[in-house]
This record gives C-alpha cells, sequence and structure tokens, in this order.
C-alpha cells in the first residue's frame, strides 16, 4: 500500500523551499535606503581616512624637513642620518599617496652638532607618538601602516640618541 499523508523528507523540503524563498525576497535589490545609507557611510569612512592619511603625512614631512636642516647646518652628520632621512622620506610617500601637503616651518636646529642630533631624536619620538595616537582611530589597513611606521620611528629615535652620545661638539 501507499502511505499518504506528510512524510518527514515532504516536510524538510518544503520548509527549505520556503526559508530559500524568504532568503531570495530578502535578498532583492531595491534600491532603498539601505543601500543610500552604506554609500553614505563608505563616503564618511573615506573622507576620514583621507583626513588621518595626509595628518599623517604632514608630520612625517615636517620631520623630514628637520631631518634635512639638520643635514645641511651640520654636514658631518650626513652619513649617519641620510639612511634614517630616506626610510622617512618613504614613510611619507606611503602616507601622502603622492599628494602635496603643507609644511610647517620648524626652527633652526641648534648650532652643536650633537645638541641637534638629539633635538632630532625628541622629533622622532614625537612624531612616533603621534602616529600612534593616530592608529587608534584608523581603518585597518591605515593602522597598519602607522603602526610600522611609529615602530620604525621608535628605533629610528634609539639609533639618533645613540650617534647623538658618538657625535662630536
Amino acid at each position: 500500500m501507499r502511505r499518504t499523508g506528510t512524510t518527514r523528507r515532504g516536510a524538510l523540503t518544503a520548509t527549505g523551499a520556503i526559508a530559500l524563498g524568504a532568503t531570495l525576497a530578502g535578498c532583492g535589490g531595491g534600491g532603498g535606503r539601505e543601500d543610500t545609507t552604506i554609500a553614505d557611510a563608505q563616503a564618511a569612512a573615506a573622507k576620514v581616512e583621507k583626513t588621518l592619511r595626509m595628518t599623517a603625512a604632514t608630520t612625517s614631512r615636517n620631520l623630514l624637513v628637520q631631518y634635512d636642516q639638520v643635514v645641511k647646518a651640520h654636514p658631518k652628520t650626513e652619513a649617519g642620518l641620510t639612511p634614517l632621512r630616506d626610510a622617512v622620506r618613504a614613510h611619507t610617500t606611503a602616507l601622502s599617496q603622492g599628494e602635496g601637503g603643507a609644511l610647517a616651518l620648524s626652527r633652526p636646529p641648534a648650532a652643536d652638532a650633537k645638541a641637534a642630533v638629539k633635538e632630532l631624536a625628541a622629533a622622532e619620538r614625537r612624531t612616533a607618538d603621534a602616529h600612534t595616537a593616530t592608529l587608534l582611530k584608523a581603518p585597518p589597513e591605515l593602522a597598519r601602516l602607522l603602526a610600522s611606521i611609529a615602530a620604525a620611528g621608535a628605533a629610528h629615535a634609539y639609533l639618533l640618541t645613540e650617534l647623538a652620545k658618538e657625535t662630536s661638539s
């Protein structure tokens, strides 16, 4: 004899079909308010990232100017500062993504080479701290870049402190 009524297999198939239909209906491209809200959120996030990136780039660019000033005022420090200055230039390029920015006028370096290198070490620490503070507000990709640059800045500060010890007045 043939079975009549609902079977377990039939009930599961019907339930799956209903769930699939509900899911597909919910995923429809209504183009409603949700799409606009997502686009607005993405635009706001991009604007925030651009602002954070440009602020960090300006901070690094100002540090680069300080390096240039110390090398110009104290040519004998050039050999020790050039690799660090090149790294700061690369950081600035990575942050700015080819866009220029304003430079703050910094005061001239100390007349003594040793003091000038110590000032540069302090500037590296301040820049690393600024990048660390910025990464807390940054989206993931920019945060990783800022963390890397901040770590490099901390290493530069250490190296500059050691270089200052070796630099004659």
